[in-house]
């Protein structure tokens, strides 16, 4: 380590995990490398620009990590024990909020001791930042793990500037009603100086649930507290490092990659893409299932095209995700089995994590990228694509419920419940003529180019640090 770490930070990330995964060498030295996460990639830049520290869990229960610096900024771990993990990751936030926040797609759960957990392990987040920043420094929460955070910050540090931006789509008021603990959570949101969430649509619906508060007001992006404060709320669309991925995907050790991966699938014609964590809100059944049914009536030829889907291992002791697995494995399974081709399976599978190398590889070869997801904050796949596809002669299949369709306007959009739709959006997109996709790609790549991640993370920490 090169940096001593700083006793005190100006400005402060805080989220639920750290940026870094742990690697241990062959002489068991432990090094610490940058994970691949959406929230990373996105704020990775952020912090080498700023400096400061990045507060949260690093990944493995019941021990403690000594804080270290790290490619610029400084590194703060908070431990979580088995039963933090349990109730308040794996429990309250991920069984009862990501569900909640996402349509109920699948069932909430809601358990008294779950809660518990969460507000024990928010406290103990804002403890820690409350520890580490300055007098009078900006703090960023991230996300619904830590959505008590702000409030408990503030009662803990009134002088700091704090911001929180929730990375998932912000449900209607008739579904986040059924949350018991549906005034605390608001509350410590509100805690904020600045909330910002992904689209306009969820602006309105956290108006519409804050104003339910007793003598909370509400109104043109703006909610008025009892206690006299102004809390200020926007839609602060996130997005990618464009120009980083661009040179990522077209460096030479990429584009040998791009062409061993597309020789290993049998040098198709045609490449269809998909790449998603495996996480029920992702549209990974209904996807599968027109692919399928598209191979099955070859208007998709399995001797000519291939259907590469790379899945990201995603919280493997939840059942719901277990169950998605089992779902798609057998899919997939099927699929390859009743195919008449002997050259290739038509869906080539990968439950897997890889190297950022190694997906922007996939971009390039990527022919028809599709992201069906049933509801999404963003999905900064579909951005990083646009990013890394030099050629404009392919095409990007979106659903309508992404927060990035309200950006992506040329995008070839489906509805993912749709499955006879999804079908003749695909088919479109492969087929129309190469001026139409030209047009759309060119539309779209202009788009993420000129409202990149620096754009993102200014326009927010600009209106927080403001007076």
């Amino acid at each position: 380590m090169s940096e001593s770490v700083q006793e005190k930070a100006s400005f402060v990330v805080v989220a639920n995990r750290l940026p870094v995964d742990r690697v241990s060498g062959d002489d068991d030295q432990v090094s610490w490398r940058t994970s691949p996460g959406g929230l990373v990639t996105a704020l990775e830049p952020v912090m080498q620009s700023r400096g400061g520290a990045w507060i949260g869990w690093h990944g493995a229960p019941d021990e403690q990590v000594e804080p270290f610096h790290h490619q610029g900024y400084d590194i703060i771990p908070v431990p979580l024990s088995s039963q933090d993990v349990e109730q308040f990751y794996e429990g309250f936030s991920n069984a009862t909020l990501w569900p909640l926040f996402h349509d109920c797609i699948a069932e909430p759960v809601f358990h008294r001791e779950w809660w518990d957990c969460f507000r024990k392990v928010n406290r103990r987040f804002a403890q820690a930042v409350a520890e580490r920043a300055e007098n009078g420094a900006t703090v960023w929460v991230q996300d619904y793990q830590l959505m008590l955070v702000p409030q408990y910050l503030r009662e803990l540090r009134p002088d700091l500037r704090i911001g929180f931006f929730l990375h998932i789509p912000f449900p209607p008021p008739e579904l986040f009603s059924r949350l018991p603990w549906r005034s605390e959570i608001i509350e410590g949101v509100l805690g904020s100086d600045l909330i910002g969430f992904q689209f306009p649509g969820c602006v309105s619906n956290f108006i519409r649930v804050a104003r339910r508060l007793p003598d909370v007001e509400g109104a043109r992006g703006r909610v008025h507290l009892p206690d006299g404060r102004m809390v200020s709320i926007k839609a602060f669309p996130i997005s990618i490092d464009a120009v980083g991925m661009r040179a990522l995907a077209n460096s030479p050790e990429v584009r040998a990659e791009a062409e061993k991966l597309r020789h290993e699938l049998g040098d198709p014609q045609t490449i269809l893409f998909g790449v998603d964590r495996l996480d029920y809100s992702k549209g990974l059944r209904g996807r599968v299932r027109a692919i399928g049914e598209l191979f099955d009536s070859h208007q998709l030829d399995p001797e000519t095209a291939v259907f590469l889907q790379l899945a990201t291992p995603s919280r493997e002791r939840v059942e719901e995700y277990r169950a998605l697995r089992g779902d798609i494995d057998l899919m997939v399974g099927r699929i390859n089995s009743e195919s008449d081709s002997l050259a290739r399976s038509p869906i080539a599978y990968r439950y897997t994590s890889v190297p950022r190398e190694t997906l922007a590889a996939m971009y390039q070869i990527a022919d028809l990228m599709i992201v069906t997801p049933l509801r999404d904050g963003m999905n900064l796949v579909a951005k990083e694509y646009l990013a890394c596809r030099s050629r404009n002669d392919s095409a990007l299949v979106l659903s309508e419920f992404a927060g990035a369709a309200l950006e992506l306007k040329q995008a070839y959009m489906v509805n993912p419940y749709d499955i006879d739709g999804m079908k003749a959006t695909i088919l479109k997109a492969l087929n129309d003529p190469l001026r139409v996709k030209a047009r759309k790609m060119r539309a779209m790549r202009k788009q993420v180019f000129e409202h990149d991640i620096d754009l993102w993370a200014d326009s927010f920490l600009t209106e927080l640090e403001s007076d």
